[in-house]
């Protein structure tokens, strides 16, 4: 039994292309592009929990996907755009204490499945212009509802291109579009990655390496 056990774990990991006891690497977005603006909202009280949940206004991603994501602001750059995050990486704990705050899956992913926040693969994120000014999109950040879907078209026709360059630049480079939420962008790939709960701190200490 304890062969099989090991079998089936060790298949699933090469399934996936990762290690469990491997943590991929990490990259601070805005070392890596000071021009992506950050407005990290849960280390603020302004988001739907009403409530602090980062002890600091960070932005990590795995390498994989902070690389993509720079070449999306890049091209957003020829146009005269760019982007400002709100959301990145988020430790499990973190996860943890959102779900006991609001434990409903359509706001925030159980984290007894992980989420690809979790994973350091998902990013939320809004399109500013050359000034830094945000874009009029659907709807504010994190406002769940039917308005923030993609097939949401009782909208102005300047608030349907917005949305429609954010998601034809993120698409182009290897992200996806959950349906219920303009903002939110999954990296393809992201199953090869594992659930972590790494503090902002201690990544951070590990990029000082």
């Amino acid at each position: 039994m304890r062969k099989l056990i090991l079998f089936l774990v060790l298949s699933l990991s090469f399934i996936y292309g990762q290690q469990p006891d491997k943590t991929p690497e990490f990259v601070d977005i805005q070392k890596m592009n000071p021009s992506i603006i950050l407005d990290i909202r849960y280390a603020t009280s302004n988001n739907f929990l009403h409530r602090a949940v980062y002890d600091q206004a960070r932005c990590f991603l795995v390498k994989e996907a902070a690389l993509k994501l720079n070449e999306v602001q890049k091209e957003l750059q020829t146009l005269g755009l760019g982007l400002k995050i709100f959301d990145a990486y988020r430790p499990l704990s973190v996860q943890k204490a959102m779900w006991q705050i609001m434990p409903d899956a359509r706001y925030v992913a159980n984290p007894a499945k992980g989420s690809r926040h979790n994973r350091g693969c998902a990013v939320d994120l809004t399109l500013v212009d050359s000034t830094g000014k945000e874009l009029p999109m659907p709807t504010e950040y994190d406002n769940f509802t039917k308005r923030a879907h993609h097939n949401y078209m009782k909208l102005p026709a300047s608030i349907r291109l917005n949305r429609w360059i954010l998601k034809t630049v993120m698409e182009k480079h290897g992200f996806k579009p959950i349906s219920s939420e303009w903002w939110h962008y999954d990296m393809v790939g992201w199953q090869k990655y594992p659930v972590m709960d790494l503090s902002f701190s201690q990544i951070d200490s590990m990029l000082q390496k």
